[in-house]
């Protein structure tokens, strides 16, 4: 800090909470400021805290939070601790440090036989010892505390009297009332007594000889938490699925512990036990028996209640409560196995999927649920497409389609496809989707072959999907014999046209070329496609070509020749795929069935909601009307013919209506559904109701249509035997891919590269490279 000052605000007085994040706040009390520097010894620290709060010497402790870490209290009790804390500080001008005022307790030192349940441990003696963390040992997968002493420090011969003498950390023998409390006994909350309530439970776990236990690995398990509470490891001399003999770990000591089955029975009954220990207890070869099952039983309650509980947080958590350390990838084992118990196995739920799918077309009568697998009867693919859904879409949406897919990042991986339509208010309904084991052309084929066997009619249908050439081809053979319109996403498009851009462009440059093929792609007439396109002509030659290239006709508004209401982009199912990606870490049944729950909830909460409406149109098209409307008392409107159909508009620009055909020629009401403002004059003239001509599909009538049917619960029922169930001779096993190890990528796949900020050198102004690597002044 070279000699810089920092402020100590001194606290006390106050109370901690602990926040839902784990974290404490401090609240209350009185605060004075103190000075302090890396020269600044502890005991002139402590005396001036003491003198400033008026405390006696030896009942406060100092206590501060790392930087960036508000969960865990350090103590100050030495020169070493309070560099140590203005060192973690440096880039700060103060720190918060909390004095805490404890009453001393007196030392009770009992003269019973030293059993684990009842010897003193030299921790408890008041011998300050600091123990490091518990190491797992992986051979034995158990955990023992090991502590690191100076080697200076001397137990005296005479530490019965540890009434009067305690060994403080510089090794020297002090009275206990010539050193500050925070020294001497464990403070209340202090992580040995947390470590002892949280264990306190399990201390009668094994009783003696005749306790009885339903099966081994009730016996082992209780084994276990018994040591963990009695701070002691053990051995294993003989263990096998009808009989367990322990000894304790530490050479010499009597304690054993032997139990076998009980004869005709799965019951284990404790036949021998001694119940003594001689060793020196957990501070010198005591240890905890903890194993990945072990942690899994400790953190089930409260993985149930967050599921987003981080194994970080478990080997904090189990650090604090048990006194035991594990590492990362023990907490990851553990919680996956507690996961596991909750949820069940991932291999079980892939076997359950044939009569999973039978129980979905069986409470759901008219909906699809299919599956195949590959020849090795792994799986491959499963479609769901509910009855709800599919008679929503049919009778009260648009015939408009968007596919997509996001990838899952669960045990075996895969990709769930997803076909979304939008309703009346222009939401995301839910139609069908699909797992497969990888996005392929094959995939695409087949999900696209089950999406159009569930649909009753697929005539006049727009699809929304990428330009992909095996999706192009695979919605060209599927619904060949149907007038079915393939309309590309422009936001793919438009990351493809970045992509293939070979010259140097700055980003600049870059977002005024998508903003032109934006408006060329929006532009209602083929002249204003092409004035766009030539604007991108005058910037860039390659870029012009590459949009002539491009197919138009699969995604211009002038030329585009089904109905695509202007939806442009694919991306339309964003809050479907996000309860994807809530569920992924579960198995695929109970996966699939989340996502069932959240489509039942949906269209009942948008049912109800919808019952409200007291307008002709949705919330969303009453207002977009209304809008339109506004501008009419700026038109003029001329009749153009004698028969009365056709009609002059005269604004800002001149358009003609046909009110019979529906059209006009600003192409507003072709494009959207709904009259434009032009149409609108029209139909006032001749005293006619503007709904009268909207889409039907905008109506609250066929909204109410959309969600009138609902999705009904899939009994929890176990796989009934084979002989209930003919398809039970079809085996699932879980697909080959596994997740690869390590963290996921978090960087989203096709990120439009436009976006990105571009190199410029400094010296001749071009992109793509900066000054060091010019070449343009050597």
């Amino acid at each position: 800090m070279g000699g810089k000052k920092v402020i100590a605000i001194c606290q006390l007085g106050g109370t901690f909470k602990t926040l839902c994040d784990g974290s404490l706040s401090y609240d209350g009390g009185e605060a004075h400021a103190i000075d302090i520097d890396e020269e600044s010894k502890y005991n002139d620290f402590y005396m001036e805290v003491a003198e400033m709060f008026s405390c006696v010497h030896s009942s406060i402790s100092i206590k501060y939070f790392l930087p960036g870490n508000s969960k865990t209290l350090i103590t100050i009790s030495n020169d070493k601790d309070l560099q140590r804390m203005i060192k973690f500080h440096e880039n700060s001008s103060s720190i918060d440090v909390y004095v805490m005022v404890e009453e001393v307790a007196a030392l009770d030192v009992s003269n019973m036989p030293a059993s684990r349940s009842s010897r003193t441990t030299l921790s408890e003696a008041g011998i300050l010892a600091d123990a490091t963390p518990c190491v797992l040992d992986d051979d034995m997968d158990e955990i023992s505390p090991r502590v690191l002493l100076d080697s200076t420090f001397d137990v005296p011969d005479d530490l019965a009297n540890v009434d009067e003498h305690i060994v403080n950390v510089d090794g020297h023998i002090a009275m206990a009332s010539e050193i500050p409390f925070s020294m001497s006994l464990p403070l209340s909350g202090s992580s040995e007594e947390k470590h002892m309530k949280a264990a306190q439970q399990w201390q009668n776990n094994i009783t003696g000889v005749g306790q009885r236990f339903n099966s081994v690995n009730d016996f082992r398990d209780a084994l276990r938490k018994y040591s963990i509470a009695h701070q002691f490891a053990f051995k294993y001399k003989k263990n096998d699925s009808h009989r367990v003999t322990v000894r304790c770990k530490a050479e010499g000591c009597p304690w054993r512990i032997h139990a076998s089955r009980l004869s005709t029975t799965q019951l284990i009954c404790i036949k021998k036990m001694n119940p003594m220990h001689t060793c020196e207890g957990s501070v010198v070869t005591t240890g905890h028996q903890a194993t990945r099952s072990w942690v899994a039983g400790v953190i089930k309650e409260k993985l149930k209640v967050s599921p987003n509980y981080k194994p970080k947080d478990i080997v904090t958590d189990i650090k604090e409560q048990y006194g035991v350390q594990l590492n990362y990838f023990q907490a990851w084992r553990g919680k996956e196995i507690a996961k596991e118990q909750l949820q069940g196995s991932y291999k079980e739920a892939y076997g359950q999927l044939p009569y999973f799918c039978k129980q979905i077309m069986e409470t759901n009568p008219g909906s699809l649920a299919t599956f195949t697998t590959k020849p090795d009867s792994s799986f491959h693919r499963l479609f769901v497409s509910f009855h709800a859904s599919l008679y929503g879409f049919q009778q009260g949406c648009r015939p408009l389609l968007f596919l997509g897919s996001v990838p899952l990042k669960s045990k075996y991986q895969g990709t769930l496809l997803a076909a979304t339509a939008p309703d009346g208010d222009d939401d995301v309904f839910p139609v069908a989707f699909a797992v497969v084991d990888m996005v392929s052309d094959d995939s695409w084929l087949w999900f696209l072959q089950q999406l159009k066997a569930a649909l009753t009619t697929c005539h006049g249908l727009t699809i929304v999907a990428d330009r992909e050439k095996g999706l192009k081809e695979s919605i060209s053979n599927v619904f060949q014999d149907d007038s079915v319109y393939h309309a590309y996403c422009l936001r793919f498009l438009s990351e493809q046209l970045i992509r293939d851009l070979k010259g140097q462009f700055s980003h600049e440059v870059k977002r005024l070329i998508i903003d032109d093929f934006y408006a060329a792609a929006y532009a209602p007439r083929p002249e204003g496609f092409q004035k766009c396109i030539e604007s991108i002509k005058s910037i860039s030659l390659e870029a012009y070509n590459w949009v002539i290239d491009s197919e138009p006709l699969h995604w211009a508004n002038a030329f585009f020749p089904g109905a695509r209401y202007n939806h442009m982009t694919s991306n339309f199912g964003e809050m479907f795929y996000s309860w994807a990606s809530e569920a992924h870490e579960l198995p695929i049944t109970q996966m699939v069935d989340t996502i069932r729950g959240k489509i039942m909830e949906l269209i009942n909460n948008r049912r109800l909601a919808s019952n409200h409406w007291l307008t002709r149109l949705t919330p969303f098209r009453e207002e977009r009307l209304e809008k339109e409307s506004i501008k009419v008392c700026a038109l003029q409107v001329f009749n153009s013919g004698p028969t009365g159909n056709k009609f002059e508009v005269r604004g800002d620009t001149i358009e003609v209506v046909d009110i019979n055909n529906y059209d006009c020629s600003c192409k507003g009401w072709q494009l959207t559904g709904l009259p434009c403002c032009h149409a609108i004059a029209v139909i006032g003239c001749l005293g006619r109701d503007p709904y009268d001509y909207c889409a039907r599909y905008f109506t609250c009538e066929s909204y109410r249509l959309t969600y009138s049917e609902s999705v009904h619960p899939i009994p929890s029922e176990e796989k009934p035997l084979q002989k209930d169930f003919s398809q039970s001779i079809v085996t699932v096993t879980p697909p080959p891919t596994r997740r690869p190890p390590g963290r996921p990528p978090t960087k989203k796949l096709g990120m439009v590269e436009a976006n990105k900020r571009q190199l410029q050198c400094s010296r001749c102004k071009c992109a793509g490279h900066n000054k060091s690597t010019c070449k343009e002044f050597i």
